[in-house]
């Protein structure tokens, strides 16, 4: 049994000249280790590294790609978000990234259709779609990162779509290109005439295979069955039954075509209603057996969704933050659970489904009575839940196996038995910690294994396995690829599941479109019986903060740098392949990895932690960024950093000063000044002075003793951010500390202010650049001051900066000192505004950018009600992400911020606000210098909104707003 182990060295690139002549600019064109280590990982259990990766521009350069290498026989794969479970995003050959320059979403006649391109993600073409009351069909759980491309390709459907609302069935049309370079426009009005005109020969053999396929009783009878269920394995022959004319025949053969007959530019959608009214519940079984025969009363009651989870599932999930209340305490036994939910257009028709699902599960034996609620809060825990169980679970599974999922699907009536034969056969080959979860309604399940999948025996396990499962699930009528794909670890059993007759027309449907079959090879067709036990990934352990990721790519939609160097997923999995090199002795291949590693891993990652915010395992990528640092930090960097600890006071008076300073002068002339700096002593060390950046802040020790006004004790210690003293405000503003301390003023509460407040710091300078000295430092320091402020020790302590917010509460909490921390946005919410009297609106319309740090405290709805006190209209962008200024980042590496921001300034500038705010200084500056319109602190604006007497002056509404923010 021939199996190609993890490579442990990087084979040379090689890029037929022809291929990179195709391609406008040669720096898209990465040919670097890091970048072909970086995009060799995906969501598979599959490890290929490519030759090179190609960021590609447009549908025209990528047809010119693929008819250079059509021409070379070069191999070509595609790679949008890169969360197939099967191999289909991975390759040896030239990997094309259609993600970075395809994200376009048209929505079109009031929401009714959308028109995507490939690397938009389900999740941002819903969130357009939502204000239209609209939605995709496909809702795979995965939507966060999953994106039109990989869902075309795969036809991925998820919890509630069936098979009647996956990509298949809701496709209007398709752009696509053939690996001739023809471009095929399936929604013209001539397509069929263009595409005979084009493709003459592919035309006639095309409609002539569909005439085989509909004359053969055997052959229609074949694909009813197998297309009565979900079913991903193989090409959609369905499409010769469904279709006569040649685009749109060929548009559907497309479609879950995994990438190798076409590249899928452009997908026309219709979408689907939004029911607003839904009901959901976790309910508890007493084993797997009882959950599942339930199933067909349940799925007779018009449940949309029925989400079955095993009880490895459930232990997993108690073990994550944040669990289900149903499972929170639950001794877990043999339990499994079922999440049913309804959804409906009115609470009348949603009663009467809840009234019948109550019936239902009233006679099962359950843990405790089925509780259906209506809160979002409670069907958003259930859902996190089932949405992150794969990489929960695979995340969980012991240090050094590879994780591998299987999706299969029977008859609903058959999946009780399917299941428990599952079970048997997982203890006859000692898979004992495999976990059964899935969308039950469709008799779709998914299984996990764990092994190393490395030696002889291991892999001889594994093989028999698969072949019983094989005869398993096709003796039970079912199909072995349900909603994954067949990708690699499928391939090889297309021909058991159709036949011979079918498995030839879709040979015969591969080389129409791809005659010298460059695209994905390996991918749906192989005649090796032995490829899905090929170039199996090994679980290379690494640095214990990222040790259990899984490569899912969800962290990846949210990351800073994404489209600049590396994304999360990108850094663990480089550090994997330093991992590798090192073991096999390639010094030269870990020390050309670990310099590139130094900008593209470390320099320019943001540490915002937002990819923890993502992720389903809780891994934050940015505390082992933080990591890296400390082990590179320098002695004499460390030792001055730790001085800048005990003279944090003067130090941000020098800044303050200096940027006072460089105000005055030609910017220019200061810009200039600061290349020199950086030039000799690095870009990592010295900020860049731009034009965009204000004059300095007033100390903070201005403020004297107390703020605020009134008679009554001090209700919080008031500890503004020193970012805010360094970094004056915008325009003629003035600035968030002094509009804090007037809107206390005006509300009568009175906050203390700490002595020596000059100096005291959040820490997160010292926490993100790995300076843990002057963190101790500052620290003892911060502990101290509240301690003293905080007479009784029951004061809440408020800041002005989000981020410093949270970087008080990291603090304060590592030095021990239980203290309660609240923004201001927040204290301000709650106690200012409800004593502040009338607001007057001072914009019609305000983009709001929330930032990393708001939304990572939850502040996010005191940021938008605070907003909406003070416009008429808040907007939050779709395309709203971390700035990635991230303290001094945007300073030191302008160009991490200018990709953070760039699709969000572009909607931005479109709106044309009359306002733009946030609720963090440097967040602020960064949105600043992506719009080039001043962002300033929201609370800055309430203080506009409620200075007495102050009219709206023109700016917005005339109305007013009395009481609190959320009147």
């Amino acid at each position: 049994m021939a199996r190609t182990a993890t490579p442990t060295t990087l084979p040379p690139s090689r890029v037929p000249e022809a291929v990179a002549r195709a391609v406008d600019e040669p720096a898209r064109l990465k040919t670097r280790a890091i970048d072909r280590v970086a995009y060799a990982g995906d969501a598979s259990h599959f490890l290929f590294t490519p030759q090179a990766v190609l960021v590609a521009a447009d549908a025209g350069e990528v047809g010119r790609v693929m008819r250079a290498a059509a021409t070379a026989g070069s191999p070509v794969t595609f790679r949008s978000g890169g969360t197939s479970l099967s191999g289909q995003a991975s390759t040896d050959g030239l990997l094309v990234d259609v993600r970075q320059r395809f994200r376009r979403i048209d929505v079109l006649d009031g929401g009714e259709r959308v028109r995507v391109q490939p690397g938009a993600t389900v999740r941002q073409v819903n969130t357009r779609l939502a204000r239209y009351g609209r939605r995709l069909g496909p809702d795979p759980a995965s939507e966060i990162a999953c994106t039109i491309g990989g869902v075309v390709n795969n036809n991925s459907s998820g919890m509630a779509c069936g098979i009647t609302e996956n990509t298949y069935q809701t496709l209007e049309s398709l752009v696509f290109v053939l690996p001739s370079g023809t471009v095929v426009d399936s929604g013209a009005p001539d397509a069929d005439a263009a595409l005979c005109a084009a493709e003459p020969d592919l035309v006639d053999r095309l409609l002539r295979l569909r005439e085989r396929v509909v004359s053969d009783p055997r052959s229609v009878e074949t694909i009813r069955a197998r297309f009565a269920m979900k079913n991903t394995m193989g090409y959609a022959v369905n499409a010769f039954l469904d279709f006569a004319t040649p685009a749109q025949l060929l548009a559907h053969l497309v479609v879950g075509s995994e990438g190798t007959l076409a590249f899928v530019a452009e997908a026309t959608y219709r979408t689907v209603p939004i029911l607003p009214r839904m009901a959901t519940a976790l309910t508890v079984f007493p084993d797997l057996d009882a959950a599942t025969r339930a199933l067909p009363e349940l799925v007779a009651t018009g449940a949309a969704t029925l989400e079955l989870m095993d009880a490895t599932s459930l232990r997993v999930g108690q073990s994550l933050g944040g669990a289900p209340r149903e499972i929170a305490g639950l001794r877990v036994r043999d339990q499994a659970a079922l999440l049913v939910e309804y959804h409906a257009q009115d609470d009348d028709e949603l009663a009467a489904l809840v009234a019948e699902g109550a019936r239902v599960l009233g006679a099962q034996s359950l843990e405790a009575a089925a509780a259906f609620s209506s809160d979002p809060a409670q069907r958003a825990v259930a859902w996190k839940l089932r949405k992150g169980l794969y990489a929960s679970v695979a995340g969980a599974r012991p240090t050094g196996t590879t994780a591998l999922l299987e999706d299969v699907v029977v008859p609903v009536e058959r999946l009780a038995a399917t299941c428990g034969s599952l079970q048997t056969l997982f203890e006859k080959y000692g898979y004992g910690d495999s976990v059964i979860f899935g969308h039950a309604k469709d008799g779709n399940i998914h299984f996990l294994l764990t092994d190393r999948f490395e030696s002889p025996e291991q892999l001889a396990r594994y093989t028999a396995f698969t072949e019983d499962m094989v005869d398993l699930v096709l003796d039970a009528g079912g199909n072995l690829k349900a909603e994954h794909g067949t990708g690699r670890v499928m391939a090889p059993y297309v021909r058991r599941q159709y036949g011979d007759e079918l498995y030839e027309v879709m040979r015969e449907l591969k080389h129409l479109c791809d005659p010298t079959g460059i695209l994905n090879p390996g991918v749906i067709i192989d005649d090796d019986p032995d490829a899905h036990l090929r170039s199996i990934k090994l679980a290379d352990p690494i640095e214990a903060e990222a040790d259990r990721c899984v490569e899912c790519g969800y962290c990846e939609p949210v990351c800073p740098s994404r489209d600049l160097t590396l994304t999360p997923r990108q850094r663990i999995v480089t550090r994997r392949a330093i991992a590798r090199a090192e073991a096999s002795g390639d010094h030269a291949l870990v020390r050309e990895l670990e310099r590139d590693y130094d900008y593209a891993g470390v320099d320019t990652c943001a540490v915002d932690g937002m990819c923890q915010i993502a992720c389903p395992v809780l891994i934050n990528t940015g505390t082992l960024v933080k990591r890296l640092r400390r082990e590179s930090a320098g002695t004499a960097a460390a030792a001055a950093w730790k001085g800048a600890a005990q003279a944090w006071g003067a130090g941000t008076r020098v800044a303050a000063a200096g940027l006072t300073l460089a105000d005055h002068l030609p910017a220019p002339l200061v810009t200039a000044a600061t290349d020199v700096g950086r030039a000799v002593l690095g870009d990592d060390t010295v900020p860049r002075y731009t034009a965009d950046l204000p004059r300095g802040g007033a100390p903070r020790s201005r403020l004297g003793s107390s703020v605020g006004g009134g008679a009554d004790a001090p209700v919080a210690v008031y500890l503004p951010a020193c970012v805010n003293a360094m970094f004056g405000p915008a325009g003629d503003g003035v600035g968030v500390t002094e509009a804090f301390r007037r809107l206390a003023e005006r509300a009568g509460v009175r906050l203390v202010v700490p002595a020596g407040v000059d100096g005291l710091c959040c820490s997160t300078p010292w926490t993100s650049k790995g300076y843990a000295g002057g963190r101790e430092v500052m620290a003892r320091r911060v502990a101290a001051a509240v301690a003293e402020a905080s007479t009784d020790g029951r004061l809440t302590i408020v800041t002005d900066a989000s981020s410093c917010t949270e970087g008080f509460l990291h603090l304060l909490a590592g030095a021990g000192v239980d203290a309660r921390v609240e923004d201001a946005v927040a204290f301000a919410e709650r106690e200012l505004l409800p004593r502040l009297g009338t607001v007057t609106p001072v914009a019609a319309t305000l983009a709001l950018h929330p930032t990393c740090s708001s939304t990572q405290l939850g502040l996010d709805p005191s940021l938008r009600r605070v907003a909406e006190a003070v416009a008429g209209e808040v907007v939050v962008p779709d395309a709203w992400s971390c700035c990635g200024f991230a303290g001094d980042r945007g300073m030191l590496h302008p160009e991490l911020t200018a990709a953070a921001t760039a699709a969000e300034a572009a909607e931005v500038q479109d709106l044309g606000a009359d306002a733009h705010a946030s609720c963090n200084r440097t967040c602020e500056l960064g949105m600043t210098r992506a719009t080039g319109v001043d962002y300033r602190h929201v609370l800055e604006l309430l203080e506009e909104a409620t200075r007495p007497g102050s009219p709206a002056d023109g700016r917005g509404s005339s109305a007013t707003r009395t009481g609190s923010a959320g009147d």
